[in-house]
């Protein structure tokens, strides 16, 4: 099955000048992962900041600067950026889409669900009691972060992302990682989702310890605990967890197994409707407990899925995001820049210097 969206993906790139990958060629690609005739993909809109949050700068193609451009010259190389500038983490962007179009090899044809969950892992270990963790830093680097469990089949991502590394050598490891979470949201035909700039890499010292990361298998104490230790409510952990439209589960990875929706490589709010809409059994299987859609059989869902619609106070929230697309992006959107921010120490100034950048088809 996986063969054949690649198969599609690769047809439709040849036929499409890169840069300009057409929604209707990527939303068509559901047909191969479902009888159901295709849905149209939501339109992605530029979301509102939320009320009281920071203000974001929205840029429609010139170049906002931090600040000057700074240079310097060695002997034995060439200039070092010193001081990046919008453009240049364009550059970034536009390189990490380039790529994701060419590298159509992986499974479901897009390297971009596993970008998003990289940028999601490193982000996601933060505590907002003792200040440790989040996505500064770029820790799953060393062991024992990237030896843990959570981060299984996470080294894909990180060797997907080194040429972009090496080809702009200015950028840190941990600002890369978010760059691409965003840049992969964008190209999967999700929203707009504002860049700060500003992480920093460090050693093996400020690993994190194992068991920040949800698990699984838990239920609704747990993801509270989990999400409430980085400084989420109700409503943004719903508004995360619609990020499991993207993707698959791996049995050589987290034990379970299959994908959430038809459609493993755009971002919607299936995942909502589908939980809410589909019967679902328990899988009868060897491996760990997950639930397999009743009319296909070939969906699943996670214990910490079904939780969303068990538990009283996350049910609204789903049923508002499987009844309206674009709130559930808006949400999305701005939840997700909180997480890919948790644990930076941003310079005050810097909240007006979030960009969004422009993805391949604008």
């Amino acid at each position: 099955m996986a063969s054949t969206s690649r198969q599609f993906l690769r047809a439709a790139s040849r036929t499409t000048a890169r840069g300009t990958f057409s929604t209707s060629a990527r939303t068509a690609g559901r047909r191969f992962y479902s009888s159901e005739a295709p849905k149209a993909a939501p339109k992605a809109e530029l979301p509102k900041p939320a009320s009281g949050g920071s203000s974001w700068i929205w840029l429609a193609g010139g170049a906002a600067a931090v600040g000057g451009l700074g240079l310097w010259y060695t002997q034995q190389g060439p200039a070092k950026l010193t001081k990046p500038e919008f453009k240049d983490y364009q550059a970034v962007y536009d390189e990490v889409a380039k790529l994701l179009q060419e590298k159509d090899d992986y499974e479901d044809g897009s390297y971009g669900p596993i970008l998003v969950r990289l940028a999601w892992h490193a982000s996601g270990t933060y505590d907002k009691e003792t200040g440790t963790g989040g996505s500064n830093g770029a820790t799953m680097r060393f062991a024992p972060e990237g030896d843990h469990g959570a981060n299984a089949g996470l080294k894909t991502a990180r060797d997907f992302l080194e040429p972009v590394k090496a080809k702009f050598p200015w950028i840190t490891h941990s600002d890369l990682w978010i760059l691409s979470g965003v840049c992969a949201i964008q190209e999967m035909l999700g929203p707009k989702v504002p860049f700060r700039p500003g992480r920093s890499d460090k050693d093996m010292a400020a690993c994190t310890p194992d068991g920040r990361l949800p698990d699984a298998t838990q239920g609704a104490d747990h993801l509270r605990n989990i999400f409430y230790r980085m400084g989420f409510n109700d409503q943004e952990i719903v508004a995360l967890s619609g990020g499991h439209a993207l993707g698959r589960c791996h049995t050589d990875r987290s034990g379970f197994d299959g994908p959430w929706t038809f459609s493993p490589t755009v971002l919607t709010n299936d995942f909502y409707k589908l939980l809410l809409e589909e019967k679902w059994d328990w899988k009868k299987w060897n491996g760990p407990k997950q639930y397999v859609d009743k009319k296909t059989k070939t969906l699943m869902m996670l214990p910490t899925d079904m939780v969303l619609i068990q538990d009283k106070q996350f049910l609204p929230w789903v049923k508002k995001y499987a009844a309206d697309s674009d709130l559930f992006f808006k949400d999305f959107s701005n939840v997700v820049l909180k997480l890919f921010e948790l644990g930076v120490p941003f310079a005050q100034s810097s909240e007006n210097q979030r960009w969004v950048f422009k993805s391949s088809s604008e």
